[in-house]
């Protein structure tokens, strides 16, 4: 079966201070859930000036504790993979991630896109799409589905503010001091 969240938001800061707030959001004190997040490959295509970006998060398990019962889901912390390609000329971002950990259980994936906004240069358009499917866990396929579609949208509510607040923060330093994104 699989749960499916989709997420399309504007925000009203430039491209270049969205994607420097997003590259540097986590760890985070708002964010009890991410514990590290670290770049392990990152690469420039000479020719099309392609950043390209492979980070791996350290995320807690928040799967509820009477569910862990199941020797499977007993793992302190979930890893998961986030490539990305940012393409300044284009002013866009695009990333996928997916879930390291449980993947003979379950999978994730998650596709999003900055770009710049065509309403307005100065703005900044997200999309996100993301599904969750669980396939080896037998009776518990729906109940873990249900939890991680709660969580999710709980998430996506959550990561709206805390981008928003990291974004003011960094758009007030970024004008200040005219950082750039690479």
């Amino acid at each position: 079966m699989g749960v499916t969240v989709e997420v399309h938001r504007v925000y009203r800061y430039p491209f270049e201070q969205v994607v420097a707030s997003y590259l540097r959001k986590y760890p985070s004190p708002m964010d009890k859930h991410v514990m590290a997040v670290e770049t392990v490959e990152e690469k420039t295509d000479l020719s099309t000036g392609v950043v390209y970006r492979r980070r791996i998060a350290t995320c807690k398990n928040v799967i509820p504790e009477i569910l862990r019962k199941v020797s499977a889901l007993k793992v302190p912390d979930i890893y998961l993979e986030e490539e990305s390609w940012l393409n300044m000329q284009k002013r866009n971002m695009s990333m996928k991630t997916h879930c390291l950990t449980w993947t003979q259980y379950a999978s994730l994936s998650e596709e999003s896109v900055f770009r710049e906004s065509l309403e307005n240069p100065n703005w900044t358009d997200f999309t996100q799409k993301g599904r969750i499917s669980v396939t080896g866990a037998g009776l518990l396929n729906r109940v873990l589905e249900a939890f991680a579609q709660s969580f999710l949208k709980q998430g996506v509510k959550k990561e709206k503010m805390r981008l928003r607040s990291f974004l003011g923060a960094t758009y007030l330093h970024c004008r200040r001091n005219s950082v750039a994104v690479t």
